[in-house]
């Protein structure tokens, strides 16, 4: 596959909420928080669900409390599993197929998720053997997709995590260390890794991240304006209320929308292609 194809498969995959039947406003479980201001158990209806399936308080979620819905992103499993697993049925036409919908869409979001890491990761230049690898793991994840409601509960998520999850560490390793000895202000190779890290509320302003490993790295509220996290993998990271004023952040690694739209940010951050810009973060 060549790397403009990999781009366009990972810059699909974008919530079309007109094609879906509100499933993340049903499916899903929300507890009272900062983040959601009432309860809502799985498979319920959220009060601010409209009969087309749109939010009535959509324009004011953040005002309204629901900080947490202008965070979450489904990498368009939710209109996956509305037109293509259920074949344009809808739970409120059929009630009988409800709890089936509920329960395949986050496994529907875990395998799109899948995809756009696995697409990503060739929209690189990387070795023949890698991409090769790469390619049929994208494969497998894309016919996961068309399987039917029975057979996506019954898939076992964890043994496609694992073998990429081993491809996704190998592209980032490939990707950073041809990178490393060209990048100045950084000397020793451990300055690299900072896989796991506590960075809550570090300071970080302006210093060079190029090709750090934040992987699983806990960044709630850091401070990394106008830092050059180039080449920085994210994967799993926690960017909540992280600044990200400023910061060039336009070749990292692994990033998702919901990242994203969990820190803050304003018209000077640079985000990879695939990423939109939230609509909350300050002008």
């Amino acid at each position: 596959m060549d790397t403009q194809r990999a781009k366009n498969i990972r810059e699909s995959l974008t919530a079309d909420c007109s094609q879906c039947f509100g499933l993340c406003c049903t499916a899903l479980n929300l507890i009272a928080s900062s983040d959601f201001p009432i309860n809502k158990p799985a498979g319920s209806p959220c009060v601010n669900l409209q009969a087309d399936y749109g939010c009535k308080i959509h324009a004011n979620l953040r005002e309204k409390g629901f900080k947490g819905c202008t965070v979450f992103d489904c990498l368009g499993a939710g209109q996956a599993v509305s037109q293509v697993t259920f074949k344009g049925q809808s739970w409120r036409d059929s009630p009988e197929i409800g709890a089936k919908m509920f329960q395949a869409f986050p496994v529907m979001e875990q395998i799109h998720e899948m995809i756009a890491y696995t697409a990503e990761a060739l929209s690189y230049e990387l070795p023949q053997a890698l991409s090769e690898k790469l390619n049929v793991q994208l494969t497998a994840l894309q016919n996961l997709t068309k399987h039917d409601t029975d057979q996506l509960l019954s898939l076992d998520i964890v043994m496609y995590r694992f073998p990429l999850n081993e491809l996704l560490s190998e592209t980032s390793k490939y990707i950073r260390e041809s990178l490393i000895g060209k990048i100045s202000g950084i000397k020793k190779a451990k300055d690299y890794n900072h896989e796991r890290a506590d960075w809550i509320g570090k300071k970080l302003n302006g210093q060079n991240l190029q090709a750090v490993n934040l992987r699983g790295a806990y960044l709630i509220a850091a401070d990394m304006r106008n830092a050059d996290l180039r080449a920085a993998d994210f994967i799993g990271a926690d960017l909540r209320d992280a600044d990200l004023r400023g910061a060039n952040l336009s070749t990292s690694m692994f990033l998702t929308q919901m990242q994203i739209n969990s820190a803050k940010g304003d018209e000077k951050t640079l985000l990879p292609f695939y990423i939109r810009r939230p609509s909350h973060w300050t002008a």
